[in-house]
């Protein structure tokens, strides 16, 4: 069992930044596959940003060159640096963990932390 507790979120206007941090727990946090995900009401959770466990990330198009996700393996967190925010970056974003046992992936989420970019 991996719990994510993610936080950082809140309201911003457009054209500024916020750093969204996801604690993960679990002594196993360097081998996690990390993700961010979010999700606009009424819209489907759509994939923002994911990172291996050797540090390689990925991003959707719609957030290159504006978003950065890192980790910090020492202290078991997920990081996501927003920058130049737009207002269709408004949803709620959610830190995702895929952990492999034996031969089988499973899926991990946080609760969701809101994010609000007015225009």
């Amino acid at each position: 069992q991996v719990r994510l507790v993610e936080s950082g979120g809140g309201l911003v206007q457009a054209g500024g930044s916020l750093r969204l941090s996801c604690a993960a727990s679990g002594s196993r946090f360097s081998m996690y596959a990390m993700g961010w995900y979010r999700q606009a009401p009424g819209k489907q959770r759509e994939l923002v940003a994911t990172i291996t466990s050797g540090g390689s990330p990925n991003y959707a198009d719609s957030v290159k060159d504006r978003f950065t996700i890192s980790r910090d393996n020492a202290k078991n967190t997920l990081y996501l640096q927003m920058n130049s925010l737009k207002p269709e970056d408004t949803a709620v974003y959610y830190c995702n963990a895929k952990v492999q046992v034996l031969l089988t992936w499973y899926d991990y989420w946080g609760q969701g932390t809101q994010v609000t970019v007015s225009s």
